[in-house]
This record gives structure tokens, sequence and C-alpha cells, in this order.
């Protein structure tokens, strides 16, 4: 066995793009605070400047409609936090919250922290394609709603959700609208007039740049406190010294996307890949394969092998993959995702997801299959010879 060297886990994070690498010596000339007035200060605020306006270019808003946050959990929980904070501080009471049930743990996770603080907060449920249901979405809605936080596309299972329709929805009743465009930036063509949502998150680490920095958009009128007092930093909507490094990083390479090409490049790679290990490998299935997803993104379960199982062996064989379920040793904890498109634990946890980059290559998916079937080859052998599915190594 020649041990490769190939990653598919796009959606986790992105390798820094030899383009920015290429740029970094320069950036970290204006290595000055931003907010000082001085010299040093200058080179650094004009470097923010220019990437802020080429950021609001690039998703169709005014640069002051963006907020630079460290990362997208934090414009996530800024989103829903300082919209419902500033709501309250204007005495508007609205005390109903709509979080899809396959959002990224950074929302999903608020909805104890708001209902701590006394908010009702309700799952829009999907079915097994990952598919929202408009119908008890609507029945959700009231004038009593606040704010809605559905994903522009799922990190998971790739499925792209009717934004735009439930947008409209909720805007008839008086709610604002989030959505988290993480995995969305650079895999799918889309702009915030068009979306017109309130609030939209994105991170620079999804798109080839620099870890560490992160956009809010919030739309002018939309309700806002910090969440990070202590400096006028963002116009006083985010306190602190901003990572002008990555913010330079991400605004570069969100010019340099196209998510046009990048669809027609890796969706047939994608769909190459899942065609040859369904006809390869018996009990194999594609998660939400009959809905629109991103074209990067497949996650598929394999019936009698344990997730954790495939992914150790195949990083031994030098393929990085993600999986269904957040593994911790000998307790690998269902992703809560997979058990809301009505998974049983067993299948989620025989569940992996692979995300193609830029840079994958056919040759790189024609080997992943090739040792994916090995590997699966391998631990059932061992199960038929134990009695039970195996998950280990």
């Amino acid at each position: 066995m020649t041990r490769s060297n190939i990653y598919m886990d796009f959606n986790a994070t992105t390798p820094i793009s030899p383009m920015v690498q290429e740029r970094l010596a320069g950036w970290s000339e204006q290595w000055g605070n931003p907010s000082s007035i001085h010299q040093h200060g200058r080179g650094p605020k004009k470097l923010m400047r220019e990437s802020r306006r080429s950021l609001a270019q690039a998703l169709n808003c005014h640069p002051l409609e963006l907020i630079f946050t460290a990362g997208g959990s934090e414009a996530n929980n800024l989103a829903l936090q300082g919209c419902l904070q500033e709501l309250e501080n204007r005495d508007i009471k609205k005390s109903k919250v709509l979080i899809g049930s396959i959002e990224h743990p950074s929302v999903l996770k608020q909805k104890d922290v708001l209902e701590k603080k006394g908010y009702q907060v309700e799952l829009i449920p999907v079915n097994r394609q990952g598919v929202y249901d408009l119908e008890a979405y609507q029945k959700s809605l009231d004038e009593n709603t606040a704010i809605v936080a559905v994903m522009l596309a799922n990190n998971e299972l790739g499925v792209i959700a009717p934004i735009k329709q439930m947008v409209e929805r909720a805007h008839e009743k008086g709610a604002y609208f989030h959505t988290d465009g993480v995995q969305a930036l650079g895999k799918m063509s889309f702009d915030l007039k068009d979306l017109n949502v309130d609030l939209a998150s994105f991170s620079s680490h999804k798109v080839y740049a620099l870890k560490g920095s992160g956009i809010l958009y919030s739309k002018k009128g939309t309700p806002m406190t910090p969440m990070i007092v202590g400096g006028d930093q963002e116009r006083t909507r985010r306190a602190g010294t901003e990572n002008v490094l990555s913010i330079a990083s991400l605004a570069f390479m969100v010019d340099q996307l196209d998510a046009e090409s990048f669809k027609q490049k890796i969706e047939p790679l994608r769909d190459q890949m899942e065609k040859k290990l369904s006809e390869k490998i018996s009990g194999f299935e594609v998660l939400c394969s009959g809905v629109e997803r991103l074209p990067n993104t497949a996650t598929f379960k394999i019936e009698g092998v344990g997730a954790e199982s495939m992914l150790m062996n195949l990083d031994i064989r030098g393929f990085s993959v993600g999986t269904g379920a957040a593994c911790s040793s000998g307790n690998p904890e269902p992703s809560p995702v997979l058990l809301a498109i009505g998974l049983e634990r067993e299948e989620a946890q025989s569940s992996l997801r692979v995300s193609l980059g830029s840079v994958t290559t056919a040759e790189q998916v024609n080997s992943f299959v090739e040792n994916l079937c090995e590997v699966v080859e391998h631990l059932r052998h061992l199960s038929e010879n134990s009695g039970e599915v195996q998950n280990g190594i």
C-alpha cells in the first residue's frame, strides 16, 4: 500500500492559496494599528478600507454594511444575539426565534442560550433530503417572530435552502432573517441584494485565505448591539483591533472566486465519485442526492461499516475526509444534522463526508474510490470474522 497525501475535507477548512502566500510579505508591511491616526496606522487603515470596498462589491452591498469579525462562528453569534439584544433595548417585545434544524453548531447551540434568556426557540424541520418543510415554517411564523436563521448551504450535506422564498415569508410577518453563507461563498452564485436577507455570515478560511477573520453583513437599518465592547472599531459594532492580514487575504480571494467555473470543474468529479462508489460498494447511499447541492459536497452512508473506522483507515492511507459523527475516543456521537434528516444513530455513525476543492483532480478522486472500496472490504471482512461491526482499525 502506497501512502497518499490527498485532502478531501475542504468544507472543514481550505489550504492557503499560493496567490495569498505570494502577497503576505507585502501585506505584513502594514503592521500598524488601523485605529491609530499617525503614519503607521494609515497604511493598515487604507488596506482595510480597500478590502471592505472589494468585499462589498463582490457581495453586492454597501461597504459600511460589513462588520469584520474573528470568523464565521462569531458572526453567527453576533447576528442572532446582537439583533435580539437591540430589539430588547428598543423595547420591541418579540419572543420567538426560528432556527433551521440542520444549522452549523454556532447557530444551533444558541438555542439553549436564547431559551435561558426567555425566548421561545423553534427548529424548522427538514425531510430526509434535507429540504425544509415550508408549510411547517409558515405555521411557525407569526407576528411574535423576531428573527429567523437558516443557512444558505449546509456544511455537511451541501443542500441549498430556498432562502429568497423563506426571507419573503419572514418579512411578511415583520421578522428579520439571518443566513449563514460560510459554505456558499465561492461555491455557488448569489448576491445579498437578491437574497434580501438582513444578516449574513462568511469566513476567511473556507475560501483559501488566512484563518482568523470573518464578516457579518448587517443590512442598513437592521438592529445590532455589539457583543464585544471596548473600542470603537467597526463603527462601534465590534470592538477589537482588526486582523488586517487575514482581512486582506479574504478580500483578495473573494475577488478571485468564480462559482460557475468551480461548479463546472468540480461537480462532474463529485458525480463520478458517487457513481463509481455506488456501483462498487453494496449498501452504499448518497444522502440528499435528489436535491440541489453544493457541487463539491458528498455525504454518504455505507451499511454495516463504522464511520470512525473508515476515517482512521483512510487517514492511514493518506486521505483526509470528514465524518458525520463527532468522534471522540471510543464514543462517537452522531451528527445532529444527520439525525435531523431522519437517520437512525447507526446510520449516522456509518456516514462520511467528502468535500472537494478547487485543486482536487480526477486522479485523486479515482484513487480515493479505489482505497475506500478496499477499506470497506477490509472492515466488512473483520466484521464477518468477529460477528460485529468494527469500530477500530
